[in-house]
């Protein structure tokens, strides 16, 4: 998986490119932890990630705790097949996806 990130001020956007899996969401977590100081605003563009595990799920859900703290989150350009997943796991109520 591909992590690219944006910074506008306190915005910080980043872009999912690939598999969120379990051999991926330590990487994601890692990003999470050395980037959110100061951010009041995370956005998580997922246009290019083509699959979501469970494992993926944990950090998504460890962000939204955190941005519940300092700000807010939004999940962007959400596929099919991952607002499935979202969907099955009612992360569709939790989230903001736009």
């Amino acid at each position: 998986m591909t992590i690219t990130r944006y910074r506008e001020g306190s915005k910080l956007t980043l872009i999912l490119d690939g598999w969120l899996d379990t051999a991926n969401a330590p990487k994601l977590y890692d990003e999470l932890g050395a980037r959110l100081n100061g951010v009041t605003h995370l956005v998580l563009d997922m246009k290019q990630l083509q699959y979501l595990s469970t494992a993926g799920l944990r950090v998504v859900l460890a962000a939204q705790k955190q941005m519940n703290r300092q700000g807010r989150l939004t999940v962007t350009h959400v596929s099919q097949a991952v607002m499935e997943v979202l969907e099955i796991t009612g992360f569709v109520d939790i989230l903001d996806i736009q």
